[in-house]
């Protein structure tokens, strides 16, 4: 008697290479509506699976990895995997993977989009010529700011980072660096251009994020950070929206303690601040981060490999580590808090 093919869960519509691959090994349960599986449909179709591919808005939680009584496999289309408790996934002996190095390039443009719009007013200018505003070019009409000789402060300094970086010499800037919370800055690309966390704030012309969502990063940049930035300065984050307080940004943009900001990620997306929609010194993008054909295809590729290599026997290609646990994480908290010391000892002489 031939056995029957393990099932599989996949949360999105995938390309059909992908389905492919999957249909060779297994069953196919593909969800196929617009809308996320509610955290109750996400335990009852887990049932009697053996995998599944889910995104980053698909929480994977205890309850949701305990409904997967028969689950070997969780693969993630994403770098990032905080929606995952993985913990909870090693205690079953479930293998948890994601996608890295395949978004790299496609995040580091955005993130360049971003610097480009927000310093070169790209976004108000569109708008006024929408909304039939324009009366023709005048020699002091939307002046924006130029790149050339500035300061380009990057926190985190991995393969985005270190890709946004890259492009930094192409328009006349200086990249430099803080390690994110709990890690660290190495290689010879970095040597001499690294920075304390506090001092790159207060020394940059743009400061971009590129950390991951851990409890140590989130609300990194808070009133203390935003305060010690110079007024004439930019943030990008195209990382997790909630390594920025939303709430902390509006105040530093309505107090003009920064220049300008643009965002692709948000702290509870798909809701966006009030505060920023109004902003014309903001350029708001929907976390288009990975969203080219050719990046999600391969992310949706790695995915499928990952869990037709667990599901045939073999070891997954990216698996997710095991982090270290409760001690690491108060560590990291820690080390925000001291990287901050000095500014809020200073902070009283900046927030104005």
């Amino acid at each position: 008697m031939v056995p029957p093919k393990p099932a599989v869960l996949v949360t999105r519509r995938m390309p059909s290479a992908v389905l492919a691959q999957l249909d060779a090994v297994g069953e196919i349960d593909l969800h196929t509506e617009p809308d996320d599986l509610t955290h109750e449909a996400l335990c009852a179709r887990l049932r009697g699976k053996q995998g599944i591919i889910c995104v980053f808005t698909d929480r994977i939680d205890a309850a949701v990895i305990a409904a997967g009584d028969q689950l070997r496999v969780i693969a993630t289309v994403a770098v990032g995997f905080d929606n995952i408790d993985v913990t909870a996934a090693a205690t079953r002996g479930i293998v948890v993977t994601n996608t890295p190095n395949v978004l790299t390039g496609a995040t580091a443009e955005l993130t360049w989009a971003l610097i480009l719009a927000v310093t070169r007013r790209l976004g108000e200018g569109e708008r006024v010529i929408r909304r039939g505003a324009w009366s023709g070019w005048t020699f002091d009409f939307m002046l924006g700011t130029e790149l050339r000789g500035k300061q380009l402060g990057i926190i985190g300094a991995g393969r985005i980072g270190r890709a946004v970086a890259a492009v930094a010499p192409a328009f006349g800037m200086r990249a430099v660096f803080a390690a994110r919370p709990g890690g660290d800055v190495s290689g010879p690309e970095t040597a001499a251009a690294v920075l304390p966390l506090d001092q790159l704030l207060l020394s940059s012309d743009v400061v971009s994020l590129h950390v991951p969502m851990r409890a140590e990063t989130r609300h990194l940049i808070d009133r203390r950070a935003l305060a010690r930035m110079k007024r004439s300065a930019f943030l990008i984050n195209t990382s997790r929206g909630p390594v920025v307080d939303e709430a902390a940004l509006v105040w530093a943009l309505e107090e003009r303690l920064i220049a300008g900001a643009g965002l692709d990620v948000y702290e509870r997306e798909p809701r966006v601040h009030e505060g920023l929609l109004s902003r014309e010194n903001v350029c708001l993008v929907p976390h288009l981060g990975s969203a080219t054909r050719e990046t999600r295809a391969t992310m949706a590729d790695l995915a499928a490999r990952n869990v037709v290599a667990v599901l045939c026997g073999r070891p997954a290609i990216t698996p997710v580590r095991l982090p270290t646990g409760g001690r690491s994480q108060t560590a990291g908290v820690r080390r925000k808090q001291e990287g901050f010391a000095s500014i809020r000892r200073t902070s009283g002489d900046t927030e104005s």
